[in-house]
């Protein structure tokens, strides 16, 4: 699909993730329309990456080879809509939670459906993508999705499209949950007296580290915390903490419920 149309249904943050990391491969500027109903949001595209971004669904969808949709999931059924007079012919890629392959297929016309749920540091090509395919979704097919998404991060292949609401739950939502402990380590430093920018550099810095280091290692992560933890010292005492505090159970139960809400979603 080097040359091919790919049009978005949706310019948003995860658009603009893969649009940029496909501009900056190469593929030319006419090789995509983007439908934003947002104007300034239009703009912003046309601006950074020269592409041509309609207010609603037009003719010109009907050469898109590849339709990504990118829209807020609440926001599908009425994208669908307009756009499904244009778009039967061509392989329907999902970005959206929750909103099933099915929904897909009988809104859009085509069978031929790759679900995938990335999470945000696909903005810096740091993300991570679980996918699923409908049976109808060809070998290369998939080689072409694969092409679409590989700028954002990896990509990992699914058995069963129930497994996004985990993947959702886990990698899709898990940036906020780093964000959220970095955010409460950064304020336990600066009560300790570090600055804010300090304890933030600190914060983050430890936190990258530490997944470079595990992603780098065969070894358990058990393995690799208790290498960190001597019996009576500091970081033993933190863990002790962490347990009474039940803070393993509380992220289980985070998980847990992001899962059932992405599962909500589809059965919206």
């Amino acid at each position: 699909m080097k040359h091919a149309t790919l049009a978005f249904i949706g310019g948003g943050n995860m658009a603009s993730a893969i649009l940029g990391g496909l501009r900056g491969a190469g593929r030319p500027a006419d090789a995509f329309v983007v439908v934003e109903p947002w104007q300034e949001q239009r703009e912003r595209l046309a601006a950074a990456f020269g592409i041509e971004a309609l207010p609603v669904p037009a003719k010109r969808l009907r050469e898109a080879q590849l339709v990504v949709w990118a829209v807020k999931p609440q926001l599908f059924d009425g994208a669908a809509r307009a756009a499904a007079p244009y778009i039967g012919h061509a392989l329907q890629l999902s970005v959206m939670a929750g909103v099933t392959c099915a929904r897909i297929a009988a809104a859009s016309g085509s069978a031929r459906v790759v679900r995938a749920m990335p999470n945000t540091p696909a903005l810096i090509g740091q993300g991570i993508a679980g996918l699923v395919a409908t049976p109808e979704v060809s070998a290369l097919e998939r080689a072409e999705v694969e092409a679409v998404l590989a700028p954002t991060g990896r990509l990992l292949w699914l058995e069963r499209e129930e497994q996004l609401d985990t993947v959702t739950a886990l990698s899709g939502s898990g940036p906020a949950y780093f964000f959220y402990i970095c955010e409460a380590l950064v304020e336990a430093a600066s009560d300790l007296g570090l600055s804010a920018a300090q304890a933030r550099e600190l914060a983050l810095a430890t936190c990258g580290g530490a997944a470079a280091l595990a992603l780098q290692s065969p070894e358990p992560l058990a393995t690799l915390r208790e290498r960190v933890t001597s019996k009576g010292g500091t970081t033993h005492a933190a863990l002790e903490s962490l347990r009474a505090d039940g803070v393993a159970e509380a992220l289980q139960r985070a998980v847990r419920a992001a899962a059932a809400r992405a599962a909500e979603l589809g059965r919206a």
